[in-house]
């Protein structure tokens, strides 16, 4: 399996995703320009990848200052944080790496802005390992809510490609693989961007986990059929009642999932747990530009002058929340109440 990204003498190299899965091209980040830039592309992108990528675009940044000036070489920290928080409003990892990445900044009491520079390195390391170790963590738990011949639905990319390795929807299912389970998957294609079809597929296949392609507009057959038995996803961010944000087309398939009687999970990292949010209804939206809608691997499909509406995200209420799967374990209804019970472990 390919990795999303790794660091390499001082540099961070981040697979481009855009290009999967006919070609496998690594961007080579230089500063932290470089990586916002390959964020808002969606070069990199799935919320703990993004959080993982903008951690060593803080490193980057602190590389770029070329004085001795702690006073200055904070400020200059804070303008890179700021320079990164506002590629992508809506998954909630983003600004929690950047966060912790700035408490070591301003935690360390140190005159040498080398030592500064050695702890935000080894800060971003170790949140990239942290999250391989969170997702296997998901996968354990979550893998208790499969049986051996399961049919699986999911959405989007929410695999090894979308995380620092394993992946947690897609880590859920690997871990049930490895368990020995025999699982059959359909994976929605996921318009505008396709990562269903070119992320979530080719994952599947390399991991020898069975999946058929769907398009998006079939779920809704496939779960009347039957045949289905459980739907599962990732998350960008979870409000402190249980809203789940992802990718959009996610609401659709919670409905349809209810109307049918089929499991609805949702597999999230408590870092994408907002409790600043109350409800779904304030998460921020991002709305992305209307080529992603109108063009497919460069070929206009849409009449020129049509309007365009692409928002890259949807809020499922928690109503159709079966359970959410963290790595601390398996959250219920209600969420309000069980979120915060799980956090304070």
């Amino acid at each position: 399996m390919l990795e999303a990204l790794y660091w390499d003498n001082g540099k961070l190299y981040l697979l481009d995703q855009l290009l999967l899965p006919h070609e496998k091209l690594y961007i080579e980040c230089n500063t932290y320009k470089d990586v916002a830039r390959a964020i808002i592309g969606m070069n990199v992108r799935g919320a703990p990848a993004i959080g993982v990528s903008a951690a060593y675009g803080i490193v980057l940044g602190s590389y770029e200052y070329d004085d001795s000036d702690i006073v200055n070489f904070v400020e200059h920290m804070e303008n890179v944080a700021n320079y990164l928080r506002i590629t992508r409003p809506t998954a909630v990892n983003l600004f929690w790496a950047i966060e912790r990445m700035m408490r070591v900044l301003k935690n360390t009491n140190t005159g040498s802005i080398e030592f500064l520079r050695h702890n935000l390195l080894e800060e971003a390391h170790l949140l990239a390992k942290e999250d391989v170790e969170i997702n296997r963590n998901i996968g354990k738990w979550g893998q208790q809510l499969l049986n051996d011949g399961d049919v699986v639905l999911t959405h989007c990319n929410a695999g090894a490609l979308a995380t620092a390795g394993y992946g947690t929807a897609l880590g859920i299912l690997r871990a049930a693989h490895e368990e020995g389970k025999r699982l059959s998957v359909y994976a929605g294609e996921t318009r505008p961007y396709l990562q269903g079809a070119r992320l979530t597929a080719w994952e599947l296949m390399e991991s020898g986990i069975d999946v058929t392609l769907i398009t998006d507009s079939m779920a809704g057959h496939f779960l009347r059929s039957g045949r289905i038995k459980a739907v599962i996803v990732g998350a960008d961010r979870v409000a402190a009642n249980g809203d789940v944000a992802n990718k959009i087309g996610t609401y659709g398939l919670a409905v349809l999932s209810k109307e049918n009687n089929v499991p609805f999970y949702v597999a999230s990292p408590l870092s994408t747990l907002d409790f600043t949010l109350e409800t779904g209804d304030e998460i921020v939206i991002e709305e992305r530009d209307e080529n992603e809608v109108t063009y497919i691997a460069g070929k206009r499909i849409a009449p020129l002058g049509v309007k365009v509406a692409n928002p890259a995200f949807d809020v499922t209420p928690n109503k159709y929340v079966t359970a959410i799967v963290t790595e601390l374990g398996i959250i219920r209804k209600p969420y309000h109440q069980n979120l915060k019970k799980i956090i304070q472990l």
